[in-house]
């Protein structure tokens, strides 16, 4: 019995030291990781004649190397024209970072909203033979950005081309972005 009272505190401290170990090679791990991360993203606001644009894209990337970055994004967005349209736009995105030389910066960023569209039936087609009746829209959707810019530190300038652009969706009014993308 004595035996396997010493077996089992043997194998306590084996345990509590192994966690101790382990958790300062983690810690370590951590402060590395963490100092490879950088945060920012972007901020829209269109406000004037009876249109209003507000958007709002935190995002976080890892920068692996000087050359290559990865990250994850949110984006928000409110869009209103007065007696026309409304829309609610969320979701995230992934992007990839890579910077040739330090003032070059190209991207792909992979972009999934959910969108939830109402147009004023005035302006369209009506549902039925009630005037005054929205039509409502809600659907998901696909952006793939290939983009290239110019980088200043931690601010990029540039434009960008959605290859899945399609002007049925209503979502971008054009294929061609430009983008100011900031990260500290």
């Amino acid at each position: 019995m004595e035996r396997q009272i010493s077996h089992l505190s043997v194998k306590i401290i084996i345990f509590i030291l192994s966690s101790f170990i382990f958790s300062t090679a983690n810690a370590q791990e951590d402060e590395d990781f963490w100092s490879k991360v950088r945060f920012g993203g972007g901020f829209g606001l269109g406000i004037g004649n009876g249109y209003t644009d507000i958007t709002l894209a935190p995002g976080a990337i890892y920068q692996f190397n000087e050359y290559v970055a990865l990250g994850l994004g949110l984006q928000g967005s409110y869009i209103n024209q007065d007696n026309f349209y409304k829309a609610w736009l969320y979701g995230g995105s992934l992007v990839g970072l890579f910077n040739p030389i330090e003032e070059i910066q190209l991207s792909a960023e992979l972009e999934q909203l959910r969108v939830n569209q109402e147009f004023d039936a005035g302006h369209f087609e009506p549902l039925n033979d009630e005037p005054g009746i929205s039509r409502h829209r809600d659907f998901w959707n696909t952006a793939l950005f290939l983009g290239a810019g110019y980088r200043m530190d931690h601010v990029t300038i540039g434009v960008r081309y959605n290859v899945l652009y399609d002007e049925d969706d209503m979502v971008y009014s054009d294929s061609w972005m430009p983008f100011v993308r900031v990260y500290f």
